[in-house]
């Protein structure tokens, strides 16, 4: 039988932040089922007058002299099996130009001489000019294998001639809210954009690694947010074969399952409304038979829509035109399906996620959840990048909640949107404070792999809209590409996790460190005194359900 916790001297992270250094210590008795039974203010010599009657043997005391904890973690938008297979890709993020991508492309060709093809991740369009030709990339490998790159974003891939090939798509029809880019001949030129990246090149590369592979890639995304202080994430871009390997983790490996998952299937956009319905009726299904209350470590909490593209693409879906341009993006989804679907998904008390990135496109997810949605079943948008400012005071009065990335909002990466918006939207981008005076539940996440995991850079971009990708070069100077004031820290980390568990209904069991909830906690510890504010800490310690699961 687990045996009982005491931690005594132990200083929490949220007071802490908010009275500095008077907050005083406490001792906190984790029960044998896993959960704070007890927090008492105190130095902490004995122990607390919860744990009285226990036995010695029954008692583990801990002395954390003086160390700070804080709530663990909850990624409020992630990607499990793509941040895994992420893990060993080659990395091109930090290119700035064609030649610097083809280089690094070269050098991981040869230090993968066995990979059946090379798979790269980061590749920022403007870096290219948002070019994205095969014959670029055709003579980087000595064994022309195909080479697949994932834009930074993850709404496109860039192929090379071998990878063309390989994905059978020289007679392919675009997918609805897709497109496979050609030549002047009709031939596919290299890149795929938006519902032909996800819907082609997605489900090509699940079929083409094995089962045992992709098990292993899920254990090491979960081992490898545990060391940085996540005990639970939701997954934004669930499918059979990603629901299919959680389950057989969970099932058969729950040591290695230190995490809880809550998911939102993934729909296609279609040409019929009948066959986006069904795609509802699947997860309706998985929904009745996996919930938070039968099975709240990995669950079916529910949908989730891609309604426009990104900026950098200039495919999310804007009210004005991009500069210089006429175009103002496409809209992925047609309205009245997106309406069907919400009242659809609503009505059989799943979430509703909708992706929305332009101005245009919030307005469309904020009318259609006002219309057909229920306040209190907690429906979402993601990103909410370019907001009008009635619409974001809207998502408070109607319940809804802002699913942010604020390391998407980091200047490093957006280089390109003055060209591509101008000053007066860029002024107007991520206006997150705005969405929290409106009374708005705000849950951070990452969206990783488009951004880094690691909660600190983020709530450092969220906290002083300055960046946190010291792996850029130097990047500390560079101005805020919106100056509307940041969140407090305060505000930010709450959002981080207990906002996060909020927003998929585990606020009950986790995100907050108070009597009866489950002890999913990390101890903090300053890494660098030299750093400014969040970006000094790190994680030192992550407990999950009163267990040690990851130290340092």
């Amino acid at each position: 039988m687990p045996k009982q916790v005491i931690l005594t001297n132990v200083k929490l992270f949220e007071q802490e932040l908010g009275k500095g250094s008077t907050s005083g210590l406490y001792s906190i008795l984790i029960d044998q089922e896993g959960k704070f039974r007890s927090i008492e203010q105190g130095s902490g010599d004995g122990v607390p007058a919860a744990a009285a009657s226990q036995g010695d043997d029954e008692l583990v005391i801990i002395d954390l002299q003086g160390k700070i904890i804080s709530p663990s973690f909850v990624d409020g938008h992630m990607h499990i099996l793509l941040f895994g297979s992420s893990l060993k890709q080659i990395d091109v993020e930090h290119c700035r130009s064609l030649g610097e991508i083809q280089e690094t492309i070269r050098k991981g060709a040869l230090e993968q001489p066995d990979a059946p093809r090379l798979l790269c991740r980061g590749w920022m369009q403007a870096s290219t000019n948002g070019l994205a030709l095969a014959t670029d990339l055709d003579q980087l490998d000595e064994k022309n294998r195909a080479i697949l790159i994932t834009s930074k974003d993850l709404h496109s891939t860039w192929c090379n001639t071998a990878a063309i090939k390989e994905l059978n798509i020289q007679d392919t029809a675009d997918p609805e809210g897709g497109t496979i880019h050609r030549d002047e001949k009709g031939n596919p030129s290299g890149l795929l954009s938006e519902q032909a990246a996800l819907s082609i090149v997605w489900p090509f590369l699940a079929k083409n690694t094995t089962f045992e592979e992709n098990v292993s890639v899920i254990r090491e995304a979960i081992k490898t947010y545990n060391a940085v202080g996540y005990t639970g994430m939701i997954e934004m871009a669930t499918d059979d074969t990603i629901w299919e390997l959680l389950q057989h983790l969970h099932t058969h490996e729950p040591e290695n399952f230190t995490v809880r998952v809550a998911c939102h299937r993934l729909l296609a956009p279609a040409a019929k409304v009948e066959d986006c319905i069904a795609q509802v009726d699947r997860a309706i299904a998985l929904h009745k038979k996996f919930n938070r209350a039968n099975s709240p470590d990995l669950h079916i909490t529910g949908i989730k829509l891609i309604l426009d593209g990104v900026v950098d693409a200039c495919t999310a879906a804007v009210s004005q035109p991009y500069t210089n341009t006429t175009i103002t993006g496409d809209m992925l989804w047609q309205e009245e399906h997106i309406s069907a679907v919400v009242a659809h998904a609503d009505k059989a008390g799943l979430q509703c996620a909708l992706h929305a990135i332009g101005d245009r496109a919030v307005k469309i997810a904020v009318d259609a959840l006002e219309t057909h949605g229920t306040p209190g079943h907690r429906h979402r948008i993601e990103h909410l990048e370019l907001t009008r400012p009635e619409d974001a005071l809207r998502l408070g009065k109607l319940g809804i909640t802002a699913s942010i990335q604020p390391v998407h909002s980091d200047p490093a990466i957006l280089g390109a949107w003055d060209n591509l918006l101008g000053k007066e939207r860029c002024g107007r981008a991520f206006t997150y404070s705005e969405f929290e005076a409106g009374g708005a539940r705000l849950a951070i996440g990452t969206d990783s792999p488009t951004a880094p995991h690691e909660p600190f850079p983020n709530l450092h971009v969220a906290t002083t809209r300055r960046s946190g990708r010291l792996n850029l070069g130097d990047v500390k100077g560079l101005e805020p590409v919106n100056k509307i004031a940041p969140l407090s820290t305060l505000s930010a980390v709450k959002a981080a996790t207990k906002g996060a568990a909020e927003s998929c209904f585990l606020d009950e069991v986790t995100g907050s460190v108070e009597e009866g909830k489950s002890a999913d906690f990390v101890v903090l510890e300053r890494a660098d005194e030299g750093e400014e504010g969040l970006m000094g800490w790190r994680v030192a310690e992550t407990w999950f359900k009163g267990t040690k699961v990851w130290t340092k």
